[in-house]
């Protein structure tokens, strides 16, 4: 029995893969246990709901919600961080929930946990899965019940027998002085499960990390023995229960958590393997429906399962990577990642093109043929998540486009590769620089690895140092070019947020930020908010009792009149007195919210203690500026809905005192005549000086108001609802419709209390994000004043007159190229006249850029293919050009690079080119010691 046990511990977290035998599950309940996909899903709900009293909360996006650290959402815990870090805020919803579960929605691709690369070659891997889970948050229940509840489940619903399972626990790690969790251990052996299938592991296998610092805990995990006691057991993980209690601090150290949670994921693609016996996740319900469809939309052989070697031509491993990244793309897509060049919509994209080139160079699929595919996606998952339904249209077209134009590249790189590979010699490697051109990060946005791929299949081996070499400099030349990271600023860590709240603090009363009035004048009033000081923390989080001496600290007060940055509203700033000493002001560089608590950032230039009473102002024109800009942006979110259809989405969106920046769902660039109606509609709302109403009401009263906007957010309960120019109760009765002819929007910002405030609306920018994705910069008041009489324009100004520019920049290059070329031509006869015989040319010819000296050069080898030339041409200065070309008859040790490398030098300049083509430049006053040089290299080599 130890062999076998040591058998089944080395296949713990392996893939399903084939098992000798299947044995028949049996129900242990009075009905039939459920087998469907869409019935385990909803099993898994029911039980938890109706059972065992857990609320369902529907999926979150894939789009990771104000988590930086994630490109995708990869885990059901993602939306759930708030809680275990103790940040949630204490008036949303989320703040409310004890016992939750779902099914969410995850993508393990790109970042620290990517499966991108293992899809197709096995059974089991996938970029997209759905992750079934119940959580049990601070201490609601703990290991016995979660345990109990696993069982039940597993055993009494699904029906699989219990001898088929086994259970692993954490058996401590000395090192980190953590003993076994003899707690879970017994849990197991209480439940029946014998101590023989009990099985201990360590840290790497049964302890569970949010990341380098965070909540964390040890795990127990529920594997399924494939062999069925056939032999050796075969063990692959079904659940993993996690249970956080401890926390890793900065230094590695581990302490406890203030709050306990319960934290459960178990795969259901590998769930319904189990339930329907099947071999693989790919011969579920999950996929055949793809896989009969890909079948038929093809014409390959039928899928068969193979895997490695037996999958002769990679057939089967197609079906599987084109299955898998059909439904990732299409649940990404739905919820507004789009293909893209950086961060996650550059992953989907390379998910895109790794799709596309199985489809078509192994199955080979007609074009278009993978949007057709989406319809079968949105029929096997929409039910599930009703978004797939709402975006079928879009996300079909998104791919097919997306598709066609990797198509075209995909041709276009490969006559790029045909023509460089003329050029190079038996031996020579495939150039870095032509490679990345081709790549995602170039011109042509090919994967290197296709480039790879396309040369192996040559038999030519790439230049993997220069690749490297390329792939450093652009790193660097983004560092260079991105937006500085704005620093975090002084935040409140878990422990911070478990002792105020152990201690009783209730959440900071913000509600004074609102508290101002418009005066008859059209100014604005701020009044001031007195507090207390209730808490004061060093730069490192350390709570403190008093701090001076310029010290910077984080103070939390009782109220505060102060905005803190959310929503996308920069943060207010400001200062702050003692009450009774005006004299002395303690500036305030941001505030931030953390769980309900607002942190204030301030500089103490003298002695500030717990307790003190202290007097609030904020900046006031800053306060206003922001005020202008956030109702400027719901404004334009109204306009874009008007000009360019219901359908529109904000996808984010920031603002600060000087420009507001919006993020828009797009099916195509917006044109100069929808920028242009896009500006007018905000430009009458703001001259109509409309009321703007604000009020909080139930965050049920919100839902299912046609035209309402809302994002992605947890917002709380209740929520404040702003509407221009229909007061807040017309905009919510349904029977109104108002919100579907004015804005109205879910928000907490800070807004005008008229629209005429905001002065002017100018969008002074606009550019593609991703493909769907359009971003727009904009400002108001005096800075859009400024846009229309300084050289700045609106953007569809620009954009009219970028069209003119480009079209006049083409017929002028045409006409440029036609005279280049007839100027090549005679200069290319001139020189053919004086040199009438032998292998070389070496002459100087007057020509006014390099561009037109390669062309002669080109024209001259190309009438006389057996002769080898190089031409010098003087301009002002001293400085001379070259360019050369080596007939193709010529030794392969003679190359053009060399060629030119040598003349140059001798010019003291430099070159570059090819083993055939080459250029470069120098300078001197003795031409002919120059042509003489250029003419001994030659002969030497020829």
């Amino acid at each position: 029995m130890a062999a076998s046990v040591a058998a089944a511990a080395g296949r713990l977290r392996r893939a399903i893969r084939r098992s000798p035998s299947w044995r028949g599950l049996r129900a242990l309940s009075s009905e039939a246990p459920p087998t469907q996909a869409a019935a385990v899903r909803d099993a898994f709900l029911s039980f938890f709901r109706d059972r065992h009293g857990h609320r369902l909360v529907p999926s979150a996006s894939v789009r990771p919600r104000g988590d930086p650290s994630l490109l995708f959402v990869n885990a059901g815990m993602n939306q759930f961080k708030p809680i275990f870090l103790g940040t949630v805020d204490p008036r949303s919803e989320m703040a409310g929930f004890r016992r939750v579960a779902n099914s969410q929605k995850c993508v393990r691709a790109g970042g620290r946990h990517s499966d991108l690369e293992d899809v197709g070659r096995d059974l089991s891997h996938h970029t997209f899965f759905e992750m079934l889970g119940n959580w049990a948050f601070g201490g609601e229940y703990f290991k016995e019940e979660a345990c109990s509840m696993a069982w039940e489940l597993l055993t009494q619903v699904y029906g699989i027998p219990e001898d088929r399972l086994w259970v692993s626990y954490f058996g401590g790690d000395p090192k980190a002085g953590l003993g076994p969790d003899l707690e879970s251990r017994d849990v197991w052996l209480n439940l029946g499960v014998p101590a023989s299938r009990v099985l201990s592991f360590g840290p790497e296998e049964n302890f569970w990390e949010m990341g380098d610092t965070g909540p964390c805990g040890p795990c127990t995990e529920i594997h399924y023995d494939l062999a069925g006691g056939a032999g050796a057991p075969q063990l692959v993980e079904l659940w993993n229960l996690v249970f956080m209690q401890h926390n890793r601090e900065a230094d590695g150290s581990l302490q406890p958590l203030p709050q306990r949670h319960v934290d459960t994921g178990m795969g259901l693609e590998r769930l319904v393997a189990v339930l329907q016996g099947r071999l693989s996740t790919y011969d579920t319900d999950l996929f055949s429906p793809l896989l009969d469809a890909i079948h038929q939309g093809c014409g390959a052989p039928p899928y068969s399962g193979r895997v490695g070697a037996a999958d002769e031509g990679h057939i089967d491993t197609a079906y599987r990577v084109v299955a898998d990244h059909i439904r990732t793309l299409s649940v990404c897509i739905a919820d507004g990642v789009s293909p893209g060049m950086s961060g996650a919509p550059l992953v989907l994209r390379r998910i895109l093109r790794r799709a596309v080139r199985f489809s078509t160079e192994v199955l080979q699929a007609p074009p278009g043929f993978l949007g057709s595919l989406v319809p079968v996606v949105v029929e096997t998952l929409g039910d599930a998540y009703p978004e797939l339904r709402r975006s079928s249209a879009q996300i079909a077209s998104l791919v097919s486009e997306d598709e066609a134009a990797f198509l075209a590249s995909l041709q276009r790189g490969r006559r790029v590769i045909e023509r460089t590979l003329k050029r190079l010699g038996p031996s020579d490697v495939f150039p870095a620089e032509v490679a990345w051109s081709l790549s995602l990060s170039g011109n042509l946005g090919l994967p290197l690895d296709l480039v790879e791929l396309m040369l192996e299949e040559k038999g030519v081996q790439l230049d993997t140092a220069g690749l490297e070499r390329l792939a450093q400099e652009e790193a660097q030349h983004r560092a260079m070019q991105a937006e500085p990271v704005q620093e975090q600023g002084l935040r409140l860590n878990v422990h911070a947020l478990g002792e105020l709240q152990r201690r009783g603090v209730p959440p900071t009363d913000d509600s004074p930020k609102y508290s101002y009035s418009l005066q008859p004048g059209g100014g604005y009033e701020f009044g001031t908010c007195e507090a207390q000081v209730l808490q004061l923390y060093s730069e490192d989080g350390t709570a403190v009792a008093s701090v001076g001496d310029g010290q910077r600290c984080g103070l939390l007060l009782d109220k505060t009149n102060f905005y803190a940055e959310q929503g996308g509203q920069a943060s207010d700033r400001g200062y702050l007195v003692l009450v009774g000493q005006q004299d002395v002001l303690f500036p305030v560089a941001r505030a931030q919210v953390c769980g309900g608590f607002i942190l204030h950032e301030v500089a103490a230039p003298e002695r500030l203690r717990v307790g003190d009473q202290v007097q609030l102002h904020v900046d006031e024109a800053w306060r206003l500026s922001c005020m202008e800009k956030h109702t400027a942006i719901h404004l334009l979110n109204w306009a874009l809905r008007e000009a360019l259809g219901p359908g529109t989405e904000q996808r984010g969106s920031h603002l600060n005192p000087e420009r507001l920046r919006f993020d828009v769902a797009t099916q195509a660039p917006l044109t100069p005549e929808q920028l242009q109606a896009v500006e007018a509609t905000v430009q009458k709302a703001v001259g109509r000086d409309e009321a703007v109403y604000m009020e909080e009401v139930a965050l049920a009263r919100t839902a299912h108001i046609p035209g309402l906007r809302s994002l992605d957010e947890v917002y709380p309960d209740p929520v404040r609802v702003v509407s221009v120019g229909v007061p807040v109760a017309h905009a919510l009765d349904p029977a109104s419709r108002a919100a579907l002819h004015t804005s109205v929007e879910l928000c907490c910002g800070t807004h005008l209390l008229r629209t005429g405030a905001i002065g002017d609306l100018v969008i002074i920018g606009e550019r593609q994000l991703v493909k769907g994705i359009t971003r727009l910069l904009a400002v108001t008041g005096e800075q859009a004043q400024q846009a229309v009489d300084t050289a700045t324009m609106p953007q569809w100004q620009r954009r009219e007159l970028q069209a003119t520019l480009k079209a006049l920049q083409r017929r002028a290059n045409t006409a440029v190229r036609k005279l280049e070329m007839g100027q090549a031509a005679q200069k290319t006869q001139e020189l053919l006249q004086r040199h009438t015989e032998g292998p070389l040319i070496v002459d100087t010819v007057s020509t006014e850029s390099l561009s037109m000296l390669v062309k002669v050069v080109r024209q001259l080898c190309k009438q006389a293919p057996s002769t080898s030339v190089l031409l010098l041409s003087p301009q002002p200065l001293g400085q001379v050009l070259c360019a050369c070309q080596v007939a193709q008859s010529a030794t392969p040790a003679f190359t053009a690079e060399a060629w030119a490398l040598a003349v140059c030098s001798h010019m003291g300049g430099k070159a570059w080119g090819s083993r055939v083509v080459a250029q470069g430049t120098g300078s001197t006053a003795d031409l002919e010691a120059a042509l003489s040089a250029a003419r001994a290299y030659a002969l030497n080599q020829l």
